[in-house]
């Protein structure tokens, strides 16, 4: 079966939360780069600065991959860029997580929110701690926002308000319900937005280079989908009623 386009005419904001620099420049932003093409506002949120990433000392490498992230967003067109100070490498579940990110979600107000795989196993191997822990904690504070009773000081002393975001999407093959054309510049783009975390991955070593990788996995994508490239999602819309049939 031939996965369906997501409804993006229906998209307005979209946020993007992941745990470190460069998560969403592994395919992911080349579905970034044909939404902003299309209009479409979407921040990013990142919950570590990712300082436990390279083998500089830890304040070097955040503010080396903070500016590498900043290069990111603009080879994509995001202008905003929220990156928090939670500790890289040791993410734990929990309130402090939720209360992050449902502030983002309060604040920015997207219709949207894209967030990180919370499975444990996945098509590519086991999925990192911080991932797991900052995917799980994304799908709880996209319930958190829309009650004002969660969090409540972010209403009543920071004039926040209660939000409700229509779709959760976390992309990747495994259980993808839906796709996005990125053939083209979209996918040029999306290269470009990982080729700008350089110094990261010149310290990797054997790391392939974007221009080499990232095609053979929208390829991937688009046979799903039908088209030359594309990126997967598995999408939920929060606002249709729970499917009550029964096989």
């Amino acid at each position: 079966m031939t996965l369906p386009a997501l409804p993006e005419e229906s998209f307005h904001r979209v946020l993007c939360v992941v745990a470190h620099p460069d998560d969403m420049e592994y395919g992911t932003s080349a579905a970034v780069a044909r939404w902003t093409a299309r209009g479409i506002e979407v921040g990013y949120l990142l919950l570590t600065r990712g300082e436990a990433g390279m083998p500089n000392p830890p304040e070097e490498t955040a503010r080396l991959r903070l500016a590498e992230q900043q290069a990111a967003c603009a080879a994509v067109g995001v202008s905003h860029l929220t990156v928090l100070d939670h500790p890289d490498g040791m993410l734990v579940y929990g309130l402090d997580l939720r209360r992050d990110i449902c502030r983002e979600i309060r604040r920015f107000k997207p219709d949207v929110v894209l967030g990180c795989n919370y499975a444990i196993d996945t098509p590519h191997g086991f999925e990192q701690a911080d991932h797991r822990a900052v995917g799980l904690a994304t799908l709880d504070a996209v319930r958190d926002a829309g009650n004002r009773w969660i969090f409540p000081e972010q209403i009543d002393d920071e004039g926040l308000e209660p939000h409700s975001a229509r779709w959760y999407l976390v992309p990747g093959m495994g259980g993808a319900t839906h796709g996005v054309d990125v053939t083209g510049e979209s996918l040029r783009r999306g290269v470009i937005s990982l080729e700008a975390h350089a110094a990261y991955l010149a310290a990797i070593p054997g790391h392939p280079t974007p221009a080499d990788f990232i095609p053979v996995l929208a390829a991937m994508g688009g046979k799903a989908m039908g088209v030359e490239h594309a990126v997967l999602f598995q999408a939920r819309d929060l606002h249709a009623p729970p499917d009550l049939t029964l096989d």
